[in-house]
């Protein structure tokens, strides 16, 4: 079976992390499996440059409107006898949709729905409707789209996984990590892991909590593209925390970053399944998340994990000290 992958612009997030994860587990799996990309995407291709995933490039401006990217796309699917075609975002549908009204015909087509909000009417009606089925990557998220009757027929639940060859726990690392971070010996470290988007990857919330917090022993490292900007630097600032944190920017290496923390912090107000907090679990780190869509299903309160309410950073600033009272053993 021949299955075309489409996804939309550059950079490093979740649903790019998924889109490499999918495409080479396709692969594996014995289908033939290609990738629609941006043009100059190296992150990408140098990721799957080992894999037999078959790469074609049609996003020359990162402009979901301009027909020219369609319709590069569409020669893609011509070409190629594609048997199905999978859209990885909502951005990566509005171009499948228009290669297929300039071919005349449509293609078998998965949609995966990754965020924790319901899409608007009229992305319902004039997208979603088109897709044979539609890919939820968590509980939540599925649960809440068959109750607002969001094509209760075409959902399938998929959640998203992890690489566990990489994200496990390395305790061999620890000294090592927090030596090239310059802490000292019994300073405490504590990580997010999220594109810089205080609007919605909520690290205001952390900066609050962050604030608030009795001791002051410790450093916050924010890791992923525009944490180490020049905005990113004045909001440290703004909360007085300019001396407790510091942002990385986007790391290759997140996994072995993760070996040197002692928390780990997360402050979305909408998530899928949020595969960064389910990173940081998997290589033994104690979390602290707000319940953003589908992290409820898998972060238990006091089990194995902390939540607090989207947007609740006083009740985050309590469970960060609760967490942080816990014998050091994980």
């Amino acid at each position: 079976m021949k299955v075309l992958s489409v996804v939309d612009g550059t950079g490093w997030c979740g649903t790019k992390e998924q889109t490499y994860l999918i495409t080479k587990g396709l692969a594996e799996k014995g289908f033939e499996s290609h990738l629609a990309l941006a043009y100059g995407y190296e992150l990408m291709e140098h990721k799957l440059r080992s894999t037999p995933v078959k790469l074609h490039y049609f996003e020359k401006t990162h402009n979901r409107f301009d027909p020219r990217n369609a319709y590069r796309l569409a020669r893609i699917i011509k070409e190629n006898r594609f048997d199905a075609v999978v859209a990885h975002s909502s951005h990566a549908l509005d171009y499948v949709l228009t290669a297929f009204a300039f071919l005349g015909r449509k293609l078998p087509l998965v949609a995966l729905r990754r965020s924790g909000f319901v899409p608007s009417f009229w992305s319902k009606h004039l997208k979603y409707r088109f897709a044979d089925r539609i890919v939820v990557v968590s509980k939540g998220v599925y649960e809440l789209l068959k109750e607002k009757n969001f094509f209760p027929e075409k959902l399938v639940l998929i959640e998203s996984g992890i690489d566990l060859t990489r994200f496990r726990p390395r305790p061999e690392l620890r000294e090592r990590v927090r030596a090239e971070l310059g802490l000292k010996e019994n300073e405490l470290m504590l990580v997010n892991v999220a594109n810089w988007q205080p609007w919605r990857k909520g690290q205001e919330v952390i900066l609050k909590a962050l604030k608030r917090l009795q001791t002051k022993n410790f450093k916050a490292f924010f890791v992923g593209l525009g944490t180490d900007s020049e905005e990113a630097r004045r909001t440290f600032a703004r909360y007085g925390l300019a001396d407790r944190c510091a942002g990385l920017g986007f790391r290759s290496d997140v996994e072995y970053l993760l070996q040197g923390a002692d928390l780990f912090l997360f402050g979305s107000f909408s998530e899928g399944i949020a595969g960064a907090v389910l990173q940081a679990m998997a290589c033994g780190l104690v979390v602290v998340s707000t319940d953003a869509g589908g992290i409820p299903s898998y972060l238990k309160d006091g089990y194995n994990g902390f939540l607090v309410k989207v947007g609740d950073w006083e009740g985050m600033a309590r469970k960060i000290e609760q967490a942080l009272s816990l014998p050091k053993e994980k």
